[in-house]
């Protein structure tokens, strides 16, 4: 009894070989019938995407040979697209759109083993394969076998023992794989019956088994366009159990390197392979009716292979490509550009493996077109990351693996959509190492020149400090992060001061004296931003500056903190509360460094700005006139509070400094103009403080004549001293002084 190798169902014979191979019945038997197996040609919604070549039917081959190891079913039928992605008339979003069935992803289970029989009695390939020697045999098979292929009168049954006996004998010794490959390729090309259709199955599994590599760039050099006789050989080597993983693993090699890959055979040929070949050869492989196996394990890989290469195709586009891609449009049924056929592969690839929500919902918003366009391929990244957030824990695992080990290239490629993607997967469920993995790579990004990169970098660290155990090992970012508070995106800035003020919390954290000055200098000017969030977290950073500076460097920021104190008094008064209780209680931990008891026990117990400005200015005399400066700029602030309590406090400042006319005089046009504010509560306060800077000149005045008549006393009684003692000018200029 003998098994058929040409169907999946294989029917068992009874029989003889005759002399020249073919099968005999024994006599008195009937001849048993096999029907042919017909492909799903209508199971599709639409027309399946055009491959150049039908699924074929017919009887089962009668080559038969002995039993031997690693012996493969072969695959089922083409059967179109079925199950993955079918051509819709519309176009992809806003220029094509494909229908999205619903797949049978579930892995088939572990197919057993069948033992086949095949022809290695062929007479003819007999008689050749001993009439060569045996250290000759593996060139004389290969030059035999490629003369039989071109010859007019081909013995196919021939042709597959000769190259059947070569790699059984001496699969493992083989120094001319690629030229095999071309042989077996060139077999399948001329051998359309079904009789023979399989008979090298065995042949290329062993031989793929035993050279992954040679056999993979060898199909993708001779067959780049992937015609029938490659989408055959691909669908077969995919298929079996012993070599799927090897030939996925090789074609992931190629794809990732674009547009070219560099590599070198086992018979010295460099010849660079197309990445986008290796596409072509995956969309016949999502085209199988069943899943193979190694698709799954190395989906993680796949998806952002291909991915990549939709970025780089929209790039770049080398001559050899586009001439490539021309030539696969000859076939028909193509996109019109490699990215399209690129998009449309990783949608096949979603549904191939059961995420067809995916698919569509990221069609739904807009996302492959997004990935179509040079300027959004970041977003489009993300959005795709985002959307595959809940697919599994050893997705995330292994696609955040691979993407840390791609950005710590020295000159990685790709490097925005990788980190786009790699920061939408930093919070799912999985391993911490991937978060501890980005943090080494945080320094070197957040020095880039691209905005888009840096703003990337802080969205992730903002996701790893929601993890309390992860924050300590973050304040080695202190420095680089004080760094982007100079920039003039105010959206990285509030990233920035987020980070910050969860990094630099915590118990036993000591902020060194160079960082500590450099980050009091740049957070003052963010006290006044429009946006209350920038005010409230620079303000509280601030608060933990006093609280967290070593001793040593307590005196060098006290001049960073007389400089805050007004600004900080103002803002007291902020129409946000939040911003108001942060500064008050920074106020109350500021004036002890500064030792301003009065000011201190003024603010904690009367918040009126009469009488902290009093205290203030008491307490600082000397900086009357910088503390002038700054409030003329806080009456320019939008808030009508603030500049309230600024004419408040310009008359107290009036008061003090009516013994300078210039700057008094400034003070009273100011409180004047504010006559006419917009702000009903900033008029009342003007004119509230208009006539008690009145007085204040008024008192001035008086006091100024004073001392001007006791400037002339003194100079009189220098030079008339006898006749001034003794007329008693001594006593009137003793009441004068009194």
């Amino acid at each position: 009894m003998r098994r058929c190798r040409s169907t999946s169902c294989c029917r068992q014979v009874s029989g003889r070989a005759g002399p020249q191979g073919e099968w005999l019945q024994p006599a008195g038997t009937i001849p048993v019938d096999i029907p042919k197996e017909r492909g799903d040609e209508g199971t599709g919604l639409f027309p399946t995407l055009g491959s150049g070549h039908a699924p074929s039917t017919g009887t089962p081959s009668p080559i038969l040979r002995p039993e031997r190891r690693g012996s493969v079913s072969p695959p089922a039928p083409v059967t179109g697209l079925g199950c993955v992605l079918q051509p819709l008339p519309q176009p992809l979003s806003s220029a094509h759109t494909w229908s999205l069935p619903d797949p049978n992803w579930e892995l088939p289970e572990e197919e057993k083993k069948q033992e086949y029989t095949h022809v290695l009695h062929n007479p003819r390939a007999k008689v050749y394969w001993e009439s060569f020697e045996p250290k000759d045999r593996e060139g004389s098979t290969v030059v035999v076998a490629e003369a039989m292929t071109k010859a007019l009168t081909y013995d196919a049954e021939a042709g597959a023992a000769l190259l059947d006996m070569l790699v059984e004998s001496e699969v493992s010794t083989l120094k001319q794989v690629p030229r095999i490959v071309r042989c077996i390729h060139r077999w399948f090309m001329t051998n359309t019956e079904e009789s023979v259709e399989h008979s090298l199955d065995n042949t290329l599994v062993e031989l793929t088994d035993a050279h992954p590599h040679d056999v993979v760039v060898a199909l993708l050099r001779c067959a780049p366009s992937c015609d029938r006789a490659a989408a055959a050989m691909w669908r077969m080597m995919v298929t079996t159990s012993m070599t799927t993983k090897k030939v996925f693993r090789e074609l992931l090699c190629v794809l990732e390197d674009w547009p070219l890959h560099s590599t070198s055979t086992c018979d010295g040929d460099q010849q660079d392979v197309l990445a986008l070949a290796a596409t072509r050869a995956l969309w016949e492989i999502l085209r199988m009716p069943r899943c193979p196996r190694g698709l799954k394990v190395h989906f993680p890989r796949l998806l952002l292979a291909l991915l990549f290469q939709v970025v780089y195709s929209t790039e770049q586009m080398p001559d050899e490509v586009d001439t490539f891609w021309r030539e696969c449009q000859e076939e028909g049924g193509l996109p019109t550009s490699p990215s399209r056929f690129i998009v449309l592969t990783v949608k096949a690839l979603l549904c191939r493996l059961g995420y067809r929500l995916v698919a569509s919902e990221v069609e739904r918003k807009r996302g492959w077109d997004t990935l179509l366009h040079a300027e959004t391929h970041h977003c489009a990244m993300g959005l795709l990351a985002r959307e595959t957030h809940g697919v599994s824990r050893h997705f995330s695992a292994s696609v955040a693996s691979y993407l840390v080990e791609l950005l710590s290239k020295k000159e990685p490629r790709c490097e925005l959509p990788a980190m786009a993607f790699l920061v939408e997967i930093l919070g799912s469920p999985g391993p911490n190492v991937r978060a501890e993995s980005f943090l080494q790579l945080v320094p070197r990004y957040l020095q880039s020149n691209c905005s888009i990169m840096r703003s990337l970098v802080l969205k992730g660290l903002t996701v790893i400090c929601d993890t309390p155990w992860m924050v300590p090992k973050m304040r080695f970012l202190v420095q680089r992060l004080t760094d982007l508070l100079q920039d003039t995106d105010m959206d990285m800035v509030r990233m920035t001061l987020s980070v910050l003020s969860k990094v630099i919390q915590g118990p036993g954290f000591r902020i060194s004296t160079p960082i500590a000055l450099q980050l009091a200098q740049r957070l003052q000017p963010l006290f006044d931003n429009e946006s209350w969030y920038v005010r409230h977290l620079s303000v509280s950073i601030f608060k933990e500056v006093i609280e967290r500076v070593p001793d040593d460097g307590k005196k060098p920021l006290k001049t960073l903190v007389h400089q805050s104190l007004l600004p900080l008094i103002f803002h007291v008064f902020d129409e946000n509360k939040a911003v108001a209780a942060t500064c008050w209680g920074t106020l109350l931990r500021a004036t002890p460094l500064l030792k301003k008891e009065k000011l201190r026990q003024a603010v904690a117990k009367d918040q009126r700005i009469e009488a902290i400005g009093e205290c203030l200015l008491v307490e600082c005399r000397s900086r009357a006139a910088e503390y002038l400066r700054q409030t003329l700029t806080y009456m320019q602030s939008p808030q009508d509070s603030i500049r309230e309590a600024a004419v408040a406090f310009l008359g107290v400042l009036g008061q003090h400094m009516r013994a300078q006319p210039e700057k008094f005089r400034l003070i009273y046009h100011t409180v004047q103009g504010a006559i006419n504010d917009k702000g009903p509560y900033v008029q009342r306060q003007a004119f509230r403080t208009l006539p008690l800077l009145r007085a204040a000149a008024a008192s001035g005045s008086s006091r100024s004549r004073l001392q001007q008549l006791q400037s002339q006393l003194r100079q009189a009684w220098r030079r008339r001293r006898p006749s001034l003692w003794g007329n008693g000018w001594l006593c009137c200029c003793g009441s004068a002084q009194d």
